[in-house]
């Protein structure tokens, strides 16, 4: 069943793309797009998806180097600073776990390996914190 519109008598529907099919004023029809029309529309897709593998990606494999290098620098004695801010120093850690014990001032504390976000350098200087309290 087709649907026709409704005229009011003399009445005319408008020329142009809006519901007849008729060609606009002036008669002018778009032109097709040409062999890399659509392909060109997916160019920023393209673009970002390069950016990803150029940049990101080797960046990310960096970050899991330095990671490996920084879980392999751990050893009893080290300084360390856990993801939540505590500070204290690794007291034990057990070959092929992830846990690691570490001693903050009068607590013992038993973490993940994951939780440690950096390991300070015993040689470093001390801070004023650390001056003051001696």
């Amino acid at each position: 069943m087709k649907f026709l519109p409704i005229f009011a008598e003399g009445e005319t529907p408008a020329p142009g793309p809006a519901g007849t099919g008729a060609p606009a004023e002036g008669g002018a029809q778009p032109q097709p797009a040409g062999p890399f029309g659509n392909l060109m529309s997916f160019a920023p897709i393209i673009l970002l998806g390069l950016f990803f593998l150029v940049v990101m990606l080797p960046a990310q494999r960096r970050r899991k180097k330095e990671e490996a290098e920084r879980l392999a620098k751990m050893k009893p004695g080290a300084k360390v600073i856990l993801n939540s801010g505590i500070v204290g120093k690794i007291v034990t850690i057990k070959e092929g776990e992830d846990e690691v014990i570490i001693k903050s001032d009068d607590t013992k504390l038993r973490v993940l390996r994951a939780s440690i976000a950096s390991v300070v350098d015993e040689t470093a200087p001390a801070t004023t914190t650390e001056t003051a309290k001696s």
